[in-house]
């Protein structure tokens, strides 16, 4: 008999939970599946390099394609039709809410330990124009601390980690920052933190240099683009074009991807309305849940 963990997604909420279940052939993990017809703010697009060969006047059609890429990762909320009613409706049948599921994981989770994973934009805070001001309310903190008394407790962000860790500020969770390459334990007490030495991973360090580098070449080369936003995220460099007109993106996209020529050893994705650049090593949100979890002993 084998024990796997299982994670829970509340598509309502935004808060997963971890169960560890017995006969569980894997591990489970619908905190990354977002309902149609785009992706929510806490996943990604993969862009292979095919699609973004650098684009020249005759290739208007690789242009519309991309840019129609970015329209689908960044989905407007006011637009409704039936088609995208009865997608919903599918997706949530077969991703039902896990407060409307809650006797039965409480039933599930009897002898075993809840670990709550979260995200931070859209999740605890809410999507705003300005990445800078994307502050989580007193409320929703009051939440979480609470959380985090009864159940080991995650934030699982491709934000910098010491981002997150400012707008949340709260020591006693679990951070995983730039898309879980950035991970730190409680910094205090924890009754869940093992030995003396707080967790700490960063697999992807010998990138730190080139992501550096990258973020300034990003920030002087669209600097004369109105709107765009350039952060840096320590192990990935993200390009926010919310405040982009979209007449502008196609050659936004030229502009990062020309950047990104000079360096094969990243790798460009595309989230909510948001570019990022980021190492190839094969690791993501998903690799991180699974390193918190061994680190906690499930």
């Amino acid at each position: 008999m084998t024990q796997q963990n299982v994670v829970v997604s509340d598509p309502k909420s935004g808060i997963n939970l971890t169960i560890p279940v017995s006969n569980s052939s894997a591990l489970f993990t619908t905190a990354a599946q977002k309902p149609p017809p785009g992706p929510g703010p806490g996943s990604c697009i993969t862009i292979s390099r095919k699609t973004l060969v650098e684009i020249n006047g005759n290739n208007s059609a690789r242009i519309n394609s991309w840019v129609e890429s970015m329209r689908a990762s960044s989905p407007t909320h006011h637009k409704s039709s039936p088609a995208l009613s009865d997608d919903l409706n599918s997706w949530m049948v077969q991703h039902p809410s896990a407060l409307d599921m809650f006797e039965q994981i409480i039933s599930a989770s009897k002898g075993k330990q809840i670990v709550m994973f979260l995200d931070y934009d859209g999740t605890l805070s809410p999507i705003v124009e300005d990445p800078d001001q994307a502050f989580m309310s007193d409320a929703m903190r009051a939440t979480v601390r609470k959380l985090a008394r009864y159940f080991p407790t995650a934030i699982v962000s491709g934000r910098c980690r010491d981002k997150v860790y400012s707008f949340v500020r709260l020591a006693e969770l679990y951070y995983a920052g730039s898309h879980g390459m950035d991970i730190k334990g409680p910094s205090k007490g924890s009754k869940y933190k093992k030995g003396a030495q707080a967790v700490l991973f960063q697999p992807a360090s010998e990138f730190l240099p080139m992501i550096d580098e990258v973020y300034k070449k990003l920030v002087d080369i669209t600097k004369s683009t109105e709107g765009v936003r350039v952060e840096n995220n320590k192990f990935c460099a993200s390009v926010h074009f919310r405040c982009v007109d979209e007449k502008k993106w196609g050659e936004l996209a030229q502009v990062v991807r020309s950047v990104l020529k000079e360096y094969p050893k990243l790798r460009l994705t595309q989230g909510r309305k948001v570019l990022e650049i980021r190492p190839t090593i094969k690791w993501d949100k998903g690799k991180a849940l699974e390193f918190l979890l061994e680190s906690l002993g499930n």
